[in-house]
């Protein structure tokens, strides 16, 4: 067990830092805020935090349009809040893991300056740019997921350039050497400071299609979208030259090369392609990423089956590498109102959906990140279009709200800002959130705070649900039934997706593991029994 790598079945807690703590009063979030709270999420159980990007930045995206790779905003705090940070996480025995978006940078960095000037200047390639078509139209027919066409026009230049997501984020343009030099040398930066990982933001976007050729059109039954609104236009294309492109590949293995200088060191790859699972393969392979993770357990579907389905078709091409899960993130619908509506408004079947939820996710073979507020069962908020900051849902509003609702502000006590902020926080704290704060939940043995922190540090004990193999088991919805094999021992975890009581077939003979406080059902004579949202773990004979 010493020689597991610490990644492998890790449970990586998620900050938003804008809305984690703000210890200035600004109402954003910020470093020291995160420093203040750092026992809190070591007393959770978890391995380690992963911080969204806290960088300098004119914050169009909040932060993933970097303007200074190696300087934090001060926004967030200093170089010295990061390393007081880094230092009291490792003292308390959690890893750090930081966010590197390395396909695009701001319009505000100087690489990005330099380069629009002309097209003679030393960082003339380093943006993907391109001239118009004879009748001055972009040079093909790529959208960008934030909506509309992945082209804009720089009259500096006289020609586009690439940005994939929004017009304010440009692409780098990895074909050329010196910009997979740069991109290295900002990330040796980070991993020569201490940090123990890197989650690496929309890692099969760095390559584009050296001949620019134009994505074939999708079927409009085929365009169902993670993360974006079905009606975007980015869904009405097959993303096949946009990104995902072979030569990613080779830069991967020298990423993992710098890795590899750095001991216990670990990457981890958002990948979303037209067929992630198969790229999460893919980046997983040989020598490159030691994990992968994308957006397939981020859908509506809360079906044994599609899980059971997503997990197997992994399992079936992923034979070398280490996969990730999430069932929330600050990119999607918070997992509770996603997949519990049915439990809206009644708190006894919130906690029990939200307790189900965590082991479920945390019992599948792979890592897990969780996301801020999962443990205290938070819903996702309903945030007024004159509140809204993010500019994709003010895009796409009201038929896609956007992000906000999964990222208002991390709910301490029951004050009027919820104890996040002296001041107005960026987004509004929903009153039913303030119900949830930790302060309230602390006090309360039944609440989903103690559920969670209960399951994690059981969980820690559990060497089957941490590394071991998985093989699922043929149940009705809604049950969802595996095994997970380690040294010879075979544990069963069983999981009740529905709110009704259920009683299955299963013949199986072994002894129930309590221990994790969770809701627990029966194994008896061949007959598996559920509670509502009820689990069952049980060592198998």
């Amino acid at each position: 067990m010493s020689e597991t790598p610490w990644w492998r079945g890790a449970v990586i807690y998620q900050i938003y830092p804008r809305s984690f703590l703000d210890t200035d009063g600004d109402g954003v979030g910020d470093l020291p805020g995160i420093v203040e709270r750092l026992d809190y999420i070591a007393g959770l159980g978890v391995d380690a935090i992963w911080i969204a990007p806290f960088f300098r930045s004119p914050m169009a995206d909040f932060g993933y349009d970097i303007a200074d790779y190696r300087a934090v905003d001060p926004l967030f705090g200093t170089i010295d809040d990061f390393d007081r940070l880094l230092a009291k996480a490792h003292a308390l025995g959690l890893k750090v893991m930081i966010d590197q978006v390395l396909s695009h940078t701001s319009d505000q960095h100087e690489w990005f300056k330099e380069s629009r000037a002309s097209r003679d200047n030393p960082k003339a390639d380093w943006y993907v740019w391109a001239d118009a078509r004879d009748d001055g139209t972009p040079p093909n027919n790529w959208m960008s997921l934030f909506g509309g066409v992945a082209w804009q026009w720089e009259p500096r230049r006289g020609q586009y350039y690439l940005h994939n997501f929004l017009t304010s984020q440009p692409d780098l343009n990895f074909h050329h050497p010196d910009v997979q030099r740069a991109v290295l040398d900002n990330v040796q930066f980070w991993l020569d400071k201490g940090v123990d990982g890197l989650r690496l933001d929309a890692i099969n976007f760095c390559f584009h299609d050296r001949q620019l050729r134009d994505n074939p059109p999708k079927p409009q039954a085929m365009r169902v979208g993670r993360g974006f609104s079905p009606d975007n236009p980015y869904a009405f294309q097959y993303h096949y030259y946009n990104n995902t492109q072979p030569e990613n590949l080779a830069f991967l293995e020298e990423l993992r090369g710098l890795l590899d200088r750095y001991p216990g060191a670990a990457a981890l790859g958002e990948i979303s392609s037209e067929d992630s699972l198969a790229t999460m393969a893919e980046y997983t392979t040989g020598h490159r990423l030691h994990m992968g993770y994308s957006f397939e357990l981020l859908t509506a579907d809360f079906s044994a089956a599609y899980i059971r389905g997503t997990v197997e078709r992994l399992e079936a091409q992923m034979t070398e590498g280490w996969p990730c899960w999430a069932i929330s993130n600050h990119d999607v619908e918070r997992v509770l109102s996603r997949w519990g509506r049915e439990a809206r408004g009644n708190g006894d079947a919130s906690v029990r959906l939200a307790n189900l939820l965590t082991a479920m996710v945390c019992s599948l073979r792979g890592s897990v990140c969780v996301y801020q507020g999962e443990e205290l069962a938070l819903t996702e908020a309903e945030v007024p279009y004159e509140a809204l900051q993010d500019p994709y849902g003010i895009t796409f509003w009201p038929n896609f709200k956007g992000r906000d609702g999964c990222r208002t502000p991390m709910p301490w006590d029951e004050s009027a800002n919820a104890g996040f902020s002296s001041g107005a926080p960026w987004l509004p704290v929903p009153a039913g959130h303030r119900a949830l704060a930790v302060s309230r939940q602390e006090l309360d043995p039944a609440s989903a705070l103690h559920g969670f922190r209960g399951f994690m540090q059981w969980r820690q004990a559990q060497p089957e649900l941490r590394w071991g193999a998985i093989g699922f088991l043929d149940t009705p919805e809604p049950v969802l039934a595996f095994t997970r094999t380690h040294a010879g021992e075979t544990v069963l975890a069983a999981f009740n997706l529905g709110s009704a009581p259920v009683a299955v077939a299963l013949p199986l003979a072994g002894e129930r593991i309590g221990g994790h406080g969770l809701a627990e059902g029966t194994l008896e004579d061949g007959l598996l029994r559920l509670p509502p949202h009820g689990l069952l773990f049980a060592r198998l004979s």
